[in-house]
């Protein structure tokens, strides 16, 4: 009988296969997806960093703007742009449509419309804007900072799959559902609640904690509302704008 520290970390494993594109172990029993989403957030903690470390190598001999660009990029890299894909398609459908089959429909087309491009460019500008910023930061600031946005943008994610409802009964979101518990899902917010803490200021951490929260809920409801549910492309879209907001508490 495999052991629950085993259990836990064939999860961490699965987390980090689905939500970066780092090369990790195969496993052999591997758990439902919506079991590893306490480990979502751990995800968040290697984007994190690795962005805080570009961030601070560039920085050292090029202008902000410049260095931010690379750390904007090195995160693309690693998450293969999953949840830029999942805005884009939200932004497309949502313009689009008179009911939520319509809009369903409308995110399933793998091509870019307008409105879509206009949410990619407009995200990465956020965030690249916000990472020019934080890069004359103190080193160990910086790393504070980029770990717990990046963190807690994907700690709510289990929690807004658990609410749900899915909105298409096969998909990532209800894949996602199988396995998926309240104590998993209240594991990850506690993780990143934790993490964010613990390395940033009181006052700080709270601000960022509360920009992601009502960020990802207001995005809920209104996902609710024209799709009738989640989607995969919502919860990526849920982390985009979620790490916009922490950056954003972070830098207000």
């Amino acid at each position: 009988m495999t052991s629950p520290l085993h259990r836990r970390a064939a999860e961490a494993t699965l987390a980090l296969a689905m939500l970066t594109r780092l090369p990790v172990p195969q496993l052999r029993d591997c758990p439902p997806v919506g079991a590893s989403a306490w480990a979502w957030p751990v995800a968040g903690v290697v984007v994190g960093g690795l962005q805080a470390a570009v961030l601070l190598a560039a920085a050292a001999v090029l202008p902000p703007a410049m260095a931010a660009g690379l750390a904007l990029a090195a995160g693309l890299l690693l998450t293969g742009a999953l949840h830029e894909d999942g805005l884009a398609d939200l932004a497309d459908g949502l313009s689009g449509g008179r009911s939520p089959a319509q809009r369903l429909e409308i995110m399933k087309d793998s091509r870019i419309g307008s409105h879509g491009a206009v949410a990619l460019i407009t995200a990465l500008g956020l965030r690249w804007a916000a990472l020019a910023a934080i890069a004359a930061w103190h080193p160990a600031a910086i790393f504070a900072a980029l770990i717990a946005a990046q963190t807690a943008s994907r700690a709510g994610l289990g929690l807004m799959n658990l609410a749900g409802p899915q909105a298409r009964p096969r998909g990532f979101a209800a894949a996602a559902t199988d396995g998926l518990t309240a104590p998993r899902a209240t594991a990850a917010l506690a993780l990143a609640a934790a993490l964010a803490l613990a390395t940033l200021p009181f006052t700080q951490a709270l601000t960022l904690l509360a920009a992601v929260a009502l960020t990802q809920l207001l995005l809920l409801c209104h996902a609710r509302r024209r799709l009738g549910g989640i989607t995969g492309d919502v919860l990526g879209a849920a982390q985009i704008t979620a790490e916009i907001a922490a950056l954003a508490a972070l830098i207000a």
